[in-house]
């Protein structure tokens, strides 16, 4: 499932015959990088794949002003048959990508386990900035975005509220954490930075 491709198609279905200027436009218009993985700046890339594969069709070349000529385009019949694809697969499918935090997390310097609560505090601290952020945009999107468009900013905050609240359960139980590494590895003294550990010492 691609967003990007599902921004376009469902674009131009239902607005109509857009140019890549006013598809772009319409993206910063609707906040998409909000609440999407989109960047706004990808699109006109992903129009050209999307003309090559023919999903979307250039029906017209247009000048307006001094501003240079540009493609209109019109979803194709593939277009259609993409878009009712990516809308089901977009509603139906789970999207949970692994975070390369839970690697870190299961491979601890053990060296430098006393380091590791003032880490996740300071993690702690930008996840709730990232909320107080999105929750203040959410605030100033509220009087333009549609009902629709509401909830989707409002799944984005429950996310990270629930990040936070995975992240200060796992601080309540850093103790454990870290007697466990201690336990499985020993404690071995933190190394000199000027006294590398071999390769080959474990």
């Amino acid at each position: 499932m691609s967003s990007i491709r599902l921004f376009i198609l469902g674009s131009l279905s239902q607005h109509g015959e857009l140019h890549g200027h006013q598809l772009r436009l319409l993206a910063e218009e609707e906040r998409v990088h909000m609440w999407t993985d989109i960047s706004v700046g990808a699109i006109y890339g992903a129009i050209k794949r999307m003309a090559a594969d023919g999903l979307i069709d250039v029906v017209r070349t247009e000048r307006e002003g001094g501003y240079p000529e540009r493609q209109v385009y019109a979803i194709s019949m593939s277009g259609r048959r993409a878009l009712d694809e990516e809308r089901r697969e977009g509603l139906e499918q789970v999207h949970l990508k692994p975070d390369p935090f839970d690697l870190a997390l299961t491979r601890l310097d053990r060296t430098r386990l006393d380091d590791l609560q003032p880490v996740l505090e300071g993690r702690l601290v930008a996840l709730k900035n990232v909320l107080a952020d999105a929750l203040a945009a959410h605030q100033r999107a509220a009087p333009h975005v549609t009902v629709s468009e509401s909830w989707a900013l409002d799944h984005r905050t429950h996310r990270i509220r629930a990040e936070i609240s995975w992240l200060e359960a796992l601080l309540a139980g850093l103790p454990e954490l870290v007697a466990d590494e201690r336990a499985r590895h020993g404690n071995p003294d933190p190394l000199p930075e000027s006294s590398p550990r071999s390769p080959n010492t474990g």
